[in-house]
């Protein structure tokens, strides 16, 4: 055995595995699982329907009698190396882009890395249904979360599978066809480091920030994953959010499968004109009558899965100039500290409040507006309409309907604006 330990270790640091490290517990880890692997015979029943070409197609070889009478005369030779090559193809990892990312065992057996509760009666799962929820954790979740409650619906047909705990961060719930064994519903919530995200996801992030002008070398901290499966889809749906910061900047990045559908991310100065930094500017002055601005920062946020592109331009410690493109529309936003009063005791004040900035007139309104709207956007409020958002209090609409031209402006009850927005709202 010591000389077979020897010759396994040294396959094992060869080749591309070369700068991989393989530690004692490694060593131990593997000759548990081979032994694991001999006392569940598993090349004649079981798990060994697992063994796949794929993620989930069962392999099963056509073997010809003849040559199966040739090859057991050399049965002693296999079996002399089974130990060898069991325990190399255990240390062997699939390779995604030069990425570590899973052992083979886990691929091969998904069900040997099931974690179920000590005091789980598990006799309500069968084998499909141990591997069909072995799979969906490691192909959608990316993790293995342990199975903490199992439960027979058969009003429904169901079996209900339960893991870690609703109100943490982990949590997995699992619907199975009592009869098939296939999966019904899917909800799944889980983290997990940076690190651990899978590398088919982490090659997309340097080309992704440089799409929106972002710093491409953020550095990636944090994921957090969603899974979804409702009645009648044919597969569960991952939603996986990145987290990339540095010194002084902030990304994030948002998949649905493998397809990003929204970036965000800070922006240096030099990548806004200076025309429209200007605007911004003279738009803040023109509102706010701030006359010493300093830009703090800009970012871009977007979003494929609805259209929207916005790139926010912050100036001092609470003036925002927000500009959004959908797909067919343009809204530009000036936006002030929000001074909606909090300091209320009880509900009879905020009543009392939101009547005030009702009882505000029309034409003190406009008086106040009116200017701001001229100078930012060089329009004439005269032929736009105005309506108030009863459920909105200091909300104002003003509209010009020929041309569908919308303008909104926040103010508060001493008429004070602290936002206007225009566009196809």
């Amino acid at each position: 055995m010591t000389h077979e330990d020897k010759q396994w270790e040294k396959e094992i640091r060869k080749g591309p595995f070369a700068s991989s490290p393989f530690t004692e517990d490694h060593k131990r880890k593997v000759l548990q699982q081979v032994e694991w692997m001999k006392k569940s015979e598993v090349g004649s029943k079981g798990d060994w329907s697992e063994g796949s070409s794929g993620p989930s197609r069962p392999f099963r070889p056509q073997v010809n009698n003849a040559s199966h009478k040739r090859r057991s005369k050399r049965r002693p030779l296999v079996a002399g190396t089974g130990t060898l090559v069991i325990a190399a193809g255990l240390l062997l990892w699939i390779w995604d882009d030069g990425q570590l990312v899973k052992p083979v065992i886990e691929q091969v057996y998904p069900t040997a890395v099931l974690q179920l509760s000590d005091d789980l009666s598990t006799n309500l799962l069968t084998d499909k249904m141990k591997r069909n929820v072995a799979v969906t954790m490691r192909d959608d979740l990316g993790k293995q979360l342990k199975i903490t409650k199992v439960e027979d619906l058969p009003v429904s047909g169901r079996i209900y599978v339960e893991a870690g705990k609703e109100s943490e961060k982990e949590y997995a719930q699992i619907w199975l066809d009592a009869a098939t064994g296939n999966l019904r519903e899917v909800q799944m919530r889980g983290e997990m480091l940076a690190s651990e995200l899978e590398h088919r996801y982490l090659r997309q992030v340097p080309s992704l920030l440089q799409s929106i002008g972002s710093t491409p070398t953020l550095k990636p901290v944090s994921v957090q994953r969603y899974v979804s499966m409702k009645q009648g889809e044919l597969e569960p749906i991952s939603h996986t959010t990145l987290t990339l910061v540095n010194e002084n900047n902030y990304g994030e990045i948002a998949w649905q499968q493998e397809q990003a559908v929204s970036i965000s991310g800070d922006l240096s100065p030099d990548q806004v004109s200076h025309s429209v930094l200007a605007d911004a500017e003279d738009a803040v002055k023109a509102v706010f009558g701030e006359t010493s601005l300093k830009l703090r920062g800009v970012s871009r946020s977007k979003d494929d899965e609805i259209g929207r592109d916005i790139i926010n331009l912050s100036f001092n410690d609470h003036y925002l100039v927000q500009m959004t493109v959908a797909e067919d529309n343009k809204v530009y936003s000036i936006i002030g500290e929000n001074s909606y009063r909090n300091d209320f005791s009880n509900w009879d004040e905020v009543e009392a409040y939101h009547q005030k900035i009702y009882d505000v007139k029309e034409s003190l309104l406009r008086d106040k507006v009116g200017p701001m709207i001229k100078e930012v956007f060089n329009i004439n409020l005269q032929e736009y309409s105005l309506h108030r958002e009863v459920d909105n209090p200091g909300m104002a609409t003003f509209e010009l309907e020929s041309t569908k031209d919308v303008i909104q402006v926040r103010y508060n009850e001493d008429v004070k604006i602290t936002m206007i927005t225009r566009g196809e709202l």
